[in-house]
């Protein structure tokens, strides 16, 4: 089992967070793991982005090359577009459709989702009001996580207990916030 993941967004979207999950939930099923990470300017909507490669044999380098990426998950459209050229051939995108327009150019959001129908496996979903249905507004990053879920070979339970470890210091209501989101968001992302 190996599965090659760039997650991508704007800073302060919880990128970082969504990486430490599955690297935990990784962990937690036995895996190994490799993760390098590029932090934007948060205060500035600066771009955000992880490499993650997780394997049931050990991982030598923490870097995806171009085209062999299993999937790119990311919580901002425009996001996923700038690593489309790391994409593998069968690989899936699984993207938020709410944009963070942080910049004046910011293209229309019909003409990116256009750009995503192009791909042969692709989940675009409304993070932002599924977070928002399951009162967790600011968990949008785990409904993301959890619609990419169902395209990780790690199982349900490992991505729960990884939250909780991940979320406990902040109390119940947010990692039962966080589980919820994940939970909604696994239901959104099972392709049609």
């Amino acid at each position: 089992m190996k599965t090659d993941i760039i997650i991508s967004g704007v800073g302060g979207q919880g990128i970082l967070s969504i990486a430490a999950t599955i690297g935990l939930a990784a962990i937690d099923h036995g895996l190994y793991l490799k993760q390098s990470e590029v932090h934007g300017m948060s205060q500035r909507g600066g771009a955000v982005q992880s490499h993650l490669r997780i394997s049931s044999e050990k991982v030598i380098s923490d870097l995806i090359p171009l085209g062999e990426a299993d999937m790119i998950l990311s919580v901002e459209p425009l996001e996923s577009l700038r690593y489309l050229p790391w994409l593998s051939e069968n690989g899936w995108l699984v993207t938020n459709t709410k944009p963070f327009v942080n910049i004046d150019n910011y293209p229309s959001t019909e003409s990116i989702i256009n750009e995503i129908k192009k791909l042969k496996h692709y989940i675009a979903i409304d993070a932002d009001e599924t977070a928002h249905s399951v009162s967790s507004p600011k968990s949008s990053n785990m409904v993301i996580l959890g619609a990419a879920s169902n395209y990780i070979d790690i199982p349900e339970q490992s991505f729960l207990i990884a939250i909780e470890k991940l979320f406990f210091r902040k109390g119940n209501n947010i990692v039962n916030g966080n589980i919820k989101a994940f939970l909604e968001g696994k239901k959104s992302g099972v392709s049609i």
